[in-house]
């Protein structure tokens, strides 16, 4: 497949783009600082210098992409909105690209979800929606954005992340998982859900 990176220099996004090459899938890396991108160049990998929060200077990374992957996360100093604004930008370009497919990256912790115990929904989960209020409400904003859009998008819900090697995780659609997953799973359930189509139209919940 033909794949369009956004946040393709962070955590994640540097797996994505990593793991989504050894896959043999052809991958347009969009980045506002070449530099930064830790993934070797290859003849699969193009890289694009734009502002995410410009559709019209994005439009041309997804001209001949089959899908879109959102790897934005929130940064420390960066723009207090960047999930919800970037997010418009990209469906505002997808729509114009005609380009269907979304995935894109979420937080579990932002949202109380069917399954979880009763320390994570009525401690965990409060005590971090409370100290990364405005994170949270970006989150929340940007899933809205998605799920009224015309995509066929699947959202991922991770745990909280971390940076631990790969090991067996678990996947579920709309419902909690577990406390914790490493930044290299979720690029490989990311790869997996691109063409699964049960994932679409859902929220798809990692954790161990």
């Amino acid at each position: 497949m033909r794949l369009t990176v956004f946040g393709a220099t962070g955590g994640i996004g540097t797996e994505v783009v990593r793991q989504a090459m050894a896959r043999n899938h052809e991958v347009t890396a969009v980045v506002r600082d070449p530099a930064k991108l830790a993934v070797p160049g290859t003849p699969a990998l193009t890289v694009i210098t734009a502002d995410v929060m410009d559709p019209t200077a994005i439009k041309s990374a997804l001209d001949t992409s089959d899908a879109v992957i959102s790897a934005l996360g929130p940064r420390r100093g960066g723009p207090p909105a960047i999930l919800t604004s970037s997010m418009r930008a990209i469906l505002t370009a997808m729509d114009a690209a005609n380009v269907r497919r979304l995935i894109a990256v979420s937080a579990s912790g932002f949202f109380t979800e069917p399954g979880e115990g009763p320390l994570t929904r009525y401690a965990a989960k409060p005590i971090l929606r409370t100290i990364l209020r405005d994170n949270c409400a970006d989150t929340r904003r940007m899933e809205a954005l998605i799920t009224a859009s015309n995509t066929d998008w699947t959202l991922i819900r991770p745990a909280q992340l971390t940076n631990a090697g790969r090991r067996l995780y678990k996947t579920a659609l709309d419902h909690y998982v577990g406390p914790r997953i490493a930044r290299a799973d979720v690029a490989d359930a990311i790869l997996n859900a691109l063409e699964n189509q049960a994932t679409v139209t859902h929220r798809l919940n990692l954790g161990y």
